[in-house]
This record gives structure tokens, sequence and C-alpha cells, in this order.
């Protein structure tokens, strides 16, 4: 594993090292890599195309300088001079330095665009503290009477003298400017390696996750900064948020989380659609009773109030649009569902009375016991509907919603008794509330449902049931 970091970084540094930097007497970096010099020109190729610089404006040629991240957290600047797979030597402003590769973490290269701005801040920010020094050794000569009256001023005497800004600010001023390594730290906000003869001294040991989860906690704060500029987000929400992300990277789950969050990102909006499609396939249960006391022979009998519903097969089709930018969806749906096959025994005294009749006439009997003596029934129950559904998070991986609807049922049951049919129509009215969830898998979306349907019966199945549940599995399709 350590020969492949060596190997792996040995061919990152060896791409960087046709990397130049070119600075102007005007003050303008150009990074690139040179082709040729001469005596009078510079040619180079940039990320821009060809360039081709005349050598009386420029200043200097500048190297590569890289920031190295070392295990214990620590971090070392400087120009690289040599490299092989154990060993990296690196010219710094305080000598040679050797590392041993196995300490390397990763590797950045510096801005000199970034550089020069921090020399120019920092020449704003000296030529400020010298202004304080002046005005604060201006108001020691003031009399008496006025040194009183600006003592509570934030740059009077009681808070400000000209030996105290010296003590913070002297170190920049005696520079006369900043280093390039000087330029570094505060860019990078670097905390130095420990070096003893030319050795670096590591402070502590830290693992590789613990280094991704300060960087990766870096990064989300700037990540954050921007996209909080306009949600009005508080500092302690940023705080917390790269807290959160620096966990998840010690954890090991860093990479996890956020390929989720692009999985995410990937999936299409809820507020990009308004239009919706949706097929759903499941199990309804009919609890449906037949009332036979007004056919002869079924009066006083077991069959005189007869079971014939069961579970059954139920499939509708709903289109819906978007009501405005809402998360309300209303639209019109079709379902139609079947009733299961039942039986009971036909009581029709008709049977009765033509088994005698063959039986006088010396006939074969036409129904005679051990035959089929049963009334069969079977039926469909279309539904037409005014759908709505309501969703809570419709952008989450499991969206969960509301679901109501209203409209018209149209039952049919047939009634095949031995002798005699008959077809039995039940219709009216029938609504239906219920819960459900979906998730998405790129533009098909699967879920499911459960509703129950209320709907009062009259005439032959007025005994039945008013409510019955519905399960179903659920396709469907925003656009």
């Amino acid at each position: 594993m350590k020969k492949s970091l060596s190997l792996f970084l040995s061919l990152f540094l060896f791409s960087l090292s046709f990397a130049e930097t070119v600075k102007l007497k005007d003050g303008t970096f150009i990074s690139g890599s040179i082709l040729s010099q001469t005596e009078y020109t510079i040619n180079m190729t940039t990320s821009y195309g060809p360039v081709v610089l005349n050598q009386r404006d420029v200043e200097a040629v500048l190297p590569d300088k890289h920031r190295i991240y070392l295990k214990g957290g620590t971090q070392i600047i400087g120009v690289i001079l040599d490299l092989d797979e154990f060993n990296m030597t690196l010219q710094t402003d305080e000598g040679v330095v050797n590392i041993d590769m196995p300490q390397i973490v990763s590797i950045e290269v510096y801005d000199y665009d970034q550089g020069n701005a921090a020399q120019k801040l920092a020449e704003e920010n000296q030529a400020r503290q010298a202004a304080l020094i002046a005005a604060a050794a201006a108001a020691q000569q003031v009399t008496l009477s006025t040194a009183t009256a600006s003592a509570a001023h934030p740059f009077g005497p009681s808070s400000v003298t000209a030996a105290a800004v010296p003590a913070a600010g002297g170190a920049v001023q005696a520079q006369g400017g900043l280093t390039f390594d000087a330029d570094i730290d505060r860019i990078f906000d670097v905390q130095k390696a420990e070096i003893v003869n030319g050795q670096v001294q590591t402070v502590r040991e830290i693992s590789a996750a613990e280094i991704r989860a300060q960087r990766a906690a870096q990064q989300l704060s700037d990540e954050q900064a921007f996209l909080n500029s306009g949600k009005g987000a508080s500092a302690q929400t940023s705080e917390e948020a790269i807290a959160k992300t620096a966990e998840a990277a010690r954890s090991g789950k860093l990479e996890e989380i956020r390929a989720a969050e692009a999985k995410r990102a990937k999936r299409p909006k809820d507020s990009a659609s308004n239009k919706y499609f949706a097929i759903t396939v499941g199990a309804q249960a009919n609890d449906l009773t037949l009332d036979n006391t007004g056919r002869a022979g079924f009066a006083d009998t077991d069959s005189a109030s007869a079971d014939v519903g069961g579970t059954g097969v139920r499939a509708e089709a709903a289109f819906m649009w978007r009501l405005k930018s809402s998360n309300l969806w209303l639209g019109p749906a079709l379902a139609i569902a079947n009733i299961p096959n039942s039986s009971f025994r036909d009581m029709d005294p008709a049977i009765e009375e033509a088994n005698d009749a063959a039986s006088e006439a010396g006939t074969e009997i036409p129904y005679p016991e051990g035959s089929d003596l049963d009334v069969h029934t079977s039926g469909q129950a279309i539904d037409v509907l005014l759908k709505a559904n309501y969703y809570f998070n419709p952008d989450d991986l499991f969206s969960i919603y509301l679901t109501a609807s209203g409209g018209y049922r149209m039952m049919s049951l047939n009634y095949r008794g031995v002798i005699e049919g008959d077809t039995i129509n039940a219709n009216g009215f029938v609504g239906s509330a219920g819960v459900g969830v979906e998730t998405h898998f790129d533009d098909l979306m699967l879920g499911l449902e459960v509703q129950e349907f209320f709907t009062p019966y009259s005439g032959d199945l007025k005994d039945s049931s008013s409510t019955n549940l519905v399960a179903s599995v659920k396709f469907s399709w925003k656009f």
C-alpha cells in the first residue's frame, strides 16, 4: 500500500514538474508550461492557449511550491528538489528537509495569485497599524481635559498605546512585507511541522480519515456559507453541518453519504412536474350479503341470507394534475374489481316439482341428488372517481401522502340458479380515504397504498357491509 502511495505521488509530482509561474513587472502572474525561451522571449502554453512573453516584461520565473500534508496533522511548504520511492527532499525557508514518503498524506500546489493577494492585504494591514500608532502617539500629547474627554474613545490612551500596538503587529512590520511561506501560512492556515536536523518530527499520530474530516469540514464551510447566504441560515446551523460532515468522514461514511446525496440530486424534483399518471393493482375485500327472502323456497332456510362476497382483484388508473405549485394533486380515476365466485344451496321449489313430475311420468329425474344443485354467483364493480393526493415530503426517497376519492360505483352480481338466472345491480355513491408511500427509481415510482371505501347498498344487497378495504401496489410517473 505504501509503495502504491509513493508511486502515485511520484507520478503526480512528475506531472506538476512541468508547470511554472511567470511574474510580470506589472504584478500579473501567468501559470503554465515553458516550452522554450530566448534572450528576448518566453514561449509558454497555458490553460488559455499558447502565450509569448517579452523578456523585458518578466520580473521573475517562480519555482513551484507545494504544501505537504503529513501524518500527525502538520504541514510543510517548499520547493521539491528530489524524489524517489522512499524519500522526498524539500527546499524550505529553514533549509533543506528530508521527508519519508509514508509520512505524506496529500499535496497541494501553491497559488501565486492568492499569495500576491495575501501580500497586498498584509501591506494594507501594516499601513493601517502604522496609522493607529500615529493616532495613539498624537493622543498622548493633548491636554488633560482633552485626554479625559477622549478616554472613552476606542483609540484613546486608555485602550490603545504606542507600545501596545507594535506588540501585536511589530512582527509583520519588521519583515517589511511577507515571504512566500508567510503568504502560504495566511492562505492555508498552516500548522507547521517540527524539523530537527533536516528531518520532520510528527507531533502526534492521527488517522488519515481525521485528516480528510478536517479538510471536508473546511470545504463544507465554504460551500455552506455560499448556500446559507441565500437562505438566511445562522452561523450555528453552518457549524452543526460542518461538525456532522467531519464526524461522517471520521467514521468512514463521508463518501457513502456524498454518494447518496449525489444520487438524490439526480432524482427529478417534484416541483419540475405537473402531471401524474398511476396504475394500481391490488386486493379488494368485498363483504356482500344477498337477501333471498323474496325468492320462493328460501324463507326460513340457511340460504335466506347468503354470503356472496370475497376478496377480489382490483385495478385502477388515475391521471392527475398539480394544483398550482402546491403538493396537492387532483384528477379522474377509473377502477374495476371482480367479485369472486361463490355458491349456496338452491332452495327453489321448482327443482323438486320438476323431479316429482318426471317420477310420475316414469322418465329420468332431471335434478337428482348428488348433482349440482347450488346457486353460483360472481360479478364486478366499476368505480368512476375524482381522486386527490397530498404529498408531505415529495422530494424524499420515500414520500408519504394522503389519498381520498369520491364518485359512483356500478356493481353487477350474476345470479345463476339451477333453473332460474338473474342479474342483480347495486349502484350508488362511493367514497374513500387512505394513505400511501412511494419511492423513486429514476423516473418511475413504486409504492404501496391502503384505502377504505364507503358505499351504501340497497335492494337484494341491503344487508351488505358499507365498507371494504383495498390494498394495492402502485406504479406511477410524474412528468
